[in-house]
């Protein structure tokens, strides 16, 4: 991986924060300036957690590790599904689902929840159900 330059960031335009009226006080610290009511990231900062997450990779690359990619918006979620792609790393590039980390545990019941449903709709078990409880079940596979 190449390192990046102060350059690249200023020409990428990384330096543009949101709207001062937008902002979030636990980031003033890296708020460098506000020009024409729009906060001025602080580039040296960004460069310096850029390259620790860049070493942070590496080494979880080196142990094998697992790396979630997340981007999204629009605007990033071509590039996050083909480079997650390209080193085989999981990637969420859709609508983020709250609590999908800090959650877990309800999380992975709804997904095992998901799969028995499809299993006894691949296995015609549903059919056999009763009209109510056959109908609330679909429902509740949809919303899945």
């Amino acid at each position: 991986m190449s390192a990046v330059s102060m350059r690249e960031l200023l020409e990428a335009g990384v330096h543009f924060g949101h709207q001062t009226r937008r902002w979030n006080p636990k980031m003033k610290r890296f708020i460098f300036a506000d020009r024409s009511g729009i906060y001025i990231i602080d580039l040296q900062q960004t460069l310096e957690r850029l390259n620790e997450a860049q070493a942070f990779a590496k080494e979880l690359a080196e142990r094998n590790g697992t790396m979630l990619f997340v981007g999204t918006k629009k605007q990033a979620q071509d590039a996050v599904a083909g480079q997650a792609a390209r080193v085989g790393m999981p990637y969420v590039n859709q609508r983020w689902l709250g609590g999908l980390l800090t959650n877990w545990k309800t999380i992975s019941e709804r997904i095992e929840r998901l799969h028995d449903l499809r299993r006894l709709k691949e296995d015609g078990q549903l059919a056999l159900l009763p009209a109510k409880e056959r109908i609330t079940m679909e429902s509740e596979l949809g919303k899945l």
